[in-house]
């Protein structure tokens, strides 16, 4: 029996370049709380990116987000990951070296970028609902780094196995939707966070149902018993799931049946 649904966002319940959460999926999520499940939403965005989603249902699910680390559960952090802060001025330095890249430095109070470009900016604040702090440098930030991120909306590809194979031996960087490469804490991802809440709500993995479409996802949907990979998702992850749909929506309803 199913008591647990995690989803990815980007790609997976927004498809095809949209921002805003169809509205049907509030009154699912509300269905499968009367039926016992627990929703979660699980992603690479900020915190309160998330929440301002899923505004009329956000007190009623819980949060996995920066990729796995950050989980919030009524309003309480259950873990944390973070990235060594040499390690993340390294990266720093090298996504400057690269053409058309812009860094997202994330962390639990905001997410921090360098880049003057406005319509950048814009993308963040407005269509992400991102806090969004400019600074000079990021390596001036004070705060732990959660997450480290890369906006190419030219060579997103190049870009992701650049740097895979550039800090292969130090972090784990996946793609996070087409044009957003993601460099995740060594302790954190989606699958670990998920076990943090199996732990927390003392559910069994084969009790958990899972949804994504990309990299990031992969150990989430390796973890959960029935997984589901989007039928467009990126080389690779549909090989770590259970099955394959073409919505998240029609598949919790038929959960609900």
């Amino acid at each position: 029996m199913i008591k647990l649904v995690a989803s990815d966002i980007d790609g997976t319940l927004l498809r095809y370049g949209e921002q805003k959460l169809n509205p049907e999926l509030f009154d699912i999520i509300r269905q499968l709380k009367k039926k016992g499940i627990h929703f979660i939403a699980a992603s690479g965005r900020q915190y309160a990116s998330i929440v301002n989603l899923f505004e009329p249902v956000k007190d009623e699910i819980s949060y996995i987000t920066e990729n796995g680390s950050l989980c919030i559960h009524n309003g309480e952090v259950l873990s944390r990951g973070t990235i060594d802060r040499e390690l993340g001025i390294r990266i720093f330095e090298e996504i400057r070296k690269r053409e058309h890249c812009d860094a997202v430095l994330s962390c639990e109070e905001a997410c921090y970028i360098e880049t003057a470009d406005k319509e950048f900016f814009r993308h963040l604040v407005e269509d992400m609902a991102n806090k969004v702090i400019r600074v000079d440098d990021l390596s001036t930030v004070a705060s732990p780094f959660l997450k480290i991120a890369i906006f190419d909306n030219v060579t997103p590809e190049e870009t992701f196995v650049h740097f895979r194979e550039e800090f292969k031996s130090d972090i784990k960087v996946v793609t996070s939707g087409n044009e957003w490469v993601d460099f995740i804490s060594p302790e954190a991802n989606k699958g670990t966070a998920l076990q943090v809440f199996l732990d927390y709500f003392n559910i069994l993995p084969e009790e958990c149902m899972a949804f994504g479409d990309q990299h990031n996802d992969i150990e989430m949907l390796h973890l959960a018993g029935e997984g589901y990979a989007m039928s467009d998702a990126a080389p690779g992850v549909a090989s770590h799931s259970t099955y394959v749909t073409d919505s998240v929506i029609e598949t919790l309803k038929e959960l609900l049946e």
